[in-house]
């Protein structure tokens, strides 16, 4: 979806689990054979106790998990969450493989069955090569004029395949209730912009390695090397113009500055070069009179860049966008060698399993189908019932808080109480199932399936035009280890995945289940009143609700989170980029906190004394390691260096040590005293919600 979401964690997206079913009671013992030990929430053999807590307490809770779990070849990065991906793909592959096997269950095996059984067969794909795209790349070569560029990225586009520019259909942020025509940046292939930009080292050779992948993968279509040598220039030469004229990821972040609505007139004033009612046409839009353009700079640039480049250029610049969209789909050479393009930028050592891909590829493309699947094998009802339960405990401790908040005016607690009140809930799984009519699945046509599929789902959005705004509508399918924040339905959303250890789980005592799946509902609470998500109204309008005063008084807090974490370090020389990550460590932070106020209501974190202690630990105390066991994360170096530029989430250290450090009732559960390395004076301690 293009909705603004913001996630627990960008590094586990699509990540889906196995079950979120209460696990088995242990039994009886049977006689002649041990007693199943008693499952421990909190493992001291995770834990390095010979760090102090106070100096480190992420390496305190982790870190012999750290030094025991290295990244498998085939990842870049191991963690808590990486975890759950494998043993719900191991469940993927067990729903997938039994529905490509049946003939007899209906539409719903058919379809994911034959897509899995497509995907699977290598033998078909090898022996196709390229061929599935020959048709697009002859379309390419009948391009003769600028006219005729912008009609096949036109056609291009309502095939799936969108290049050059972001497009797409979603609600108006100013009027909820509606939905419009959407114009974003793109058309580059790295990261982000700064890969074409920088001049330092790493920067240099991941742009010498994505030339040679470039001529390399032009030499796969059957290009000469010389011509693939200039065709790779093309492309660095286009894309570098496009990057220059996009904004900073940074920049993106104020809802205000990507909101500029233009009449379709005003907006082809802005490109001389394009017509855009014409280009609307051709996408399938009709009716639509008014768009929204993320970065009206950006289509300046791109318009002039269009004009004065070559329209051989042009050509080279779609069949690479045509060669590397379809590229993990073909035959083997050209698999192979995007992963060795892959490597320089993630450093991942071996690609992963095709059965893998695979998996993940029908859960992004026909995720409500086999949403189904596992919700009628792993979900079930009293998960929900369990899980509505607490959202309501952290709401009550959300309205606790922001009543005893000493720099709100009263005027602006009552709005903020009343979007409080207003989040509208997801949890599970959707009320209402797309069925993907108009998809066609055949069992020996991979790529066919992918375009088929893709193509649906163009149309599908388009369809949203002239009929009311959807709020049932998902952006995450149940099988994901995720949750999110959606600020135009103001709307918080676990998908049924989420309900696993270390997030939840039925037989662990509260602390546990507040510091893990607590404190995520609080983080996706706190998302409605993050730097961006303040910004939007109850009803979900970006709409400014809080007085002058109010707005710096939450301003002057919100900054003293951005220079905190500007002053982390990761590889000993990249720094976490504050401003980037601000929303996220917003979140944790007031999602911290909200659980914990939220815990100590229970029995549990009413205790006190040695009979309150399991395994050794007080209740505040396992409140707070099973926060710290959610974030352990082993990261490829080439993967950290990238995330710090792409992901708005900090890693995985700083996010448990950096809200804690600002939590009083975690200095006192540890002990932690003035110098102790995370010790911050009282006065010195953010809080914000």
């Amino acid at each position: 979806m293009n909705q603004q979401l913001t996630f627990l964690s960008v590094i586990a997206v699509s990540i889906a689990l196995t079950a979120a079913t209460p696990p088995k009671k242990i039994g009886k013992p049977v006689p002649g054979r041990p007693a199943a030990a008693p499952r421990k929430f909190i493992d001291p053999q995770n834990m390095d106790t010979s760090v102090k807590p106070g100096d480190n307490f992420y390496q305190y809770a982790n870190g012999n998990w750290l030094k025991q779990n290295a990244i498998p070849a085939s990842k870049t990065s191991w963690g808590s969450f990486n975890e759950l991906r494998e043993k719900s793909l191991d469940a993927m592959k067990s729903l997938l493989e039994d529905a490509s096997k049946t003939t007899t269950k209906g539409r719903l095996y058919q379809m994911v069955g034959d897509y899995y059984a497509s995907g699977i067969d290598s033998l078909t794909i090898e022996k196709r090569g390229f061929d599935p795209i020959k048709p697009d790349l002859a379309r390419i070569e009948k391009v003769n004029n600028k006219t005729a560029f912008l009609d096949e990225l036109a056609y291009q586009r309502s095939q799936g395949n969108g290049m050059l520019f972001g497009f797409f259909v979603a609600q108006d942020r100013k009027n909820v209730s509606k939905y419009l025509p959407q114009f974003s940046q793109g058309g580059t292939t790295l990261p982000d912009r700064d890969y074409y930009l920088k001049t330092d080292a790493r920067s240099l050779k991941i742009r010498d390695a994505y030339r040679d992948n470039l001529t390399k993968m032009f030499a796969l279509i059957g290009e000469e090397p010389t011509q693939a040598s200039q065709d790779a220039d093309v492309i660095l030469r286009v894309e570098t113009a496009l990057a220059k004229a996009q904004m900073a990821r940074v920049e993106m972040r104020d809802p205000y500055k990507t909101y500029n609505k233009f009449t379709v007139a005003n907006f082809s004033q802005q490109t001389p070069g394009i017509n855009w009612a014409d280009q609307l046409t051709k996408y399938g839009v009709k009716g639509q009179d008014t768009v929204l353009v993320q970065s009206p700079t950006f289509f300046r640039s791109l318009d002039s860049l269009v004009a004065a480049t070559p329209i051989e250029d042009l050509r080279t610049y779609m069949r690479w966008n045509i060669l590397k969209g379809a590229a993990p789909y073909l035959s083997d050479a050209f698999v192979k060698q995007s992963f060795a393009f892959s490597r320089v930028l993630t450093g991942q050592k071996e690609q992963t399993p095709r059965w893998q891909r695979v998996s993940g590829l029908i859960d992004g493309t026909l995720g409500d189908l086999l949403g189904q699947l596992y919700v009628q094998q792993y979900f079930k009802p009293e998960a929900k019932q369990r899980m509505l339960t607490l959202v309501d405990n952290l709401e009550a401790s959300y309205k606790e808080h922001i009543k005893g908040l000493d720099w709100m005016s009263e005027d602006t607690k009552k709005r903020a109480l009343t979007k409080l009140t207003s989040f509208k809930r997801k949890i599970g799984y959707p009320d209402k199932w797309k069925n993907y009519d108009g998809v066609t699945i055949a069992r020996n046509d991979f790529y066919g399936n992918v375009k088929s599929a893709g193509k649906w789902s163009y149309n599908y959005m388009i369809n949203r035009l002239g009929k009311p705004v959807d709020r049932t509508e998902w952006g995450m399918t149940p099988p994901t280890v995720n949750a999110y924040y959606n600020p135009v339905n103001n709307e918080i959303a676990f998908p049924a995945a989420i309900l696993q250890f270390p997030f939840f789980d039925f037989d662990a005592d509260d602390a546990i289940n507040y510091g893990g799946i607590g404190a995520v509902i609080g983080h996706e609470m706190t998302h409605g009143f993050d730097d961006q998500g303040r910004q939007y109204d109850a009803d979900g309008t970006l709409r400014d609700w809080w007085t002058k005063a109010d707005a710096d008084n939450f301003k002057k807090r919100a900054d003293q989170v951005k220079e905190q974490f500007f002053g982390f370090k990761v590889l000993d020389s990249i720094k976490v980029n504050g401003q980037l990550t601000l929303g996220e460590n917003l979140a944790d932070l007031g999602g911290l906190a909200i659980a914990y106020d939220a815990f100590k209501k229970t029995a549990q974190g009413k205790a006190n004394g040695k009979k309150a202690m399991i395994d050794g630990f007080t209740p505040d105390q396992r409140f707070f390691l099973s926060w710290a066991q959610v974030w352990r994360i082993n990261v490829l170096p080439e993967t950290q260096a990238q995330l710090i530029m792409t992901d708005p989430h900090a890693p995985g250290l700083y996010r448990c040590n950096g809200p804690l450090s600002n939590i009083t009732a975690w200095y006192q559960a540890f002990d932690v005293k003035p110098g102790d390395k995370m010790y911050k004076k009282p006065e010195d301690r953010i809080k914000v919600w």
